[in-house]
């Protein structure tokens, strides 16, 4: 077993719950599934049995936290606590996928690469530790029957990880990063020589080289580190190395983009605002606002 199977299956092992859930998706009904491309990735299935539909509800359920989608499996609508088409098509305009190796880093449960299949890439691959997203994942493609590949590995794996990619998307990763220098180098390190890097994370209004470093948590969640202006991002993807820095769009996070459903565990965006001023967060920093920024070597 090479390094990196092993880093993989401790972080699988690791998590207690993991064996359960493995379990009921080695069980699920094996159904041809057609896949619908739409802002919620659908996967319509023939010859759906009530006893199947049971099975398959049942065990998307039990995967609960269903944070990033929509997701619809026959005619169960996995309503999830994000409306990630939103994201998507701010920076679906932005790229072309058709025969290029495409990672996704920080790729929770896949929701992204499986909208990626419509552009028909040469290879998609994602990454995260988390063992639930990866469960997920395999939920989905069950029924899906992709040829995409989730390794269970962060953003730290990638300069050892053998492979380079044409594309990378790095979505909601950076500021959960205590070094955001050292996460960019991770970055480049993956990219092909004429690579593009597509980056999102939380930003703070000004034109002051800064960084707003959360002194406890920043809506609530504690492993926010660094939050820059729109000029400290460009300096830090300047002092890796790579060019070419366009910012494609900034937008402020709402409750009608993220939000508590049925299909999450615990709270979400409107629990994070302070009730009194919603351009707040509780603790009284500037609510969420994200940048979508692209860049190159």
């Amino acid at each position: 077993m090479n390094e990196k199977s092993k880093i993989q299956k401790e972080r699988a092992s690791n998590w207690k719950d993991i064996k359960p859930l493995r379990d009921m998706i080695n069980n699920l009904p094996d159904i041809h599934a057609e896949i619908i491309f739409g802002d919620t990735f659908a996967l319509a299935l023939s010859d759906l049995t009530h006893e199947d539909y049971i099975k398959i509800e049942n065990t998307a359920r039990s995967l609960c936290s269903w944070r990033k989608g929509p997701f619809q499996i026959g005619t169960l609508f996995i309503d999830t606590e994000w409306k990630s088409f939103i994201k998507y098509n701010i920076l679906r305009p932005h790229f072309n996928l058709s025969g290029k190796k495409v990672a996704d880093i920080g790729c929770n449960n896949g929701y992204y690469l499986f909208k990626m299949l419509e552009d028909k890439p040469k290879k998609l691959t994602g990454f995260d530790p988390t063992p639930l997203f990866w469960s997920q994942f395999d939920f989905i493609n069950h029924f899906a029957k992709t040829d995409i590949v989730y390794e269970l590995l962060g953003v730290e794996d990638l300069p050892n990880y053998g492979e380079k990619f044409d594309v990378i998307f790095c979505l909601g990763v950076l500021y959960h990063r205590s070094d955001p220098i050292e996460c960019l180098k991770s970055l480049k390190a993956a990219l092909e020589a004429n690579g593009v890097l597509f980056l999102d994370t939380f930003m703070i209004d000004g034109d002051e080289n800064i960084a707003l470093c959360p002194q406890k948590s920043y809506s609530k969640i504690q492993n926010i580190y660094f939050i820059p202006t729109i000029n400290t991002l460009r300096s830090w993807c300047e002092k890796v190395g790579f060019k070419n820095f366009e910012l494609l769009a900034v937008k402020s996070t709402d409750i009608h983009e993220q939000r508590k459903t049925e299909w999450i565990l615990g709270q979400s965006l409107e629990d994070f605002l302070d009730p009194d001023d919603n351009s707040k967060t509780i603790e009284g920093y500037p609510a969420p606002k994200r940048a979508y920024v692209k860049v190159s070597l």
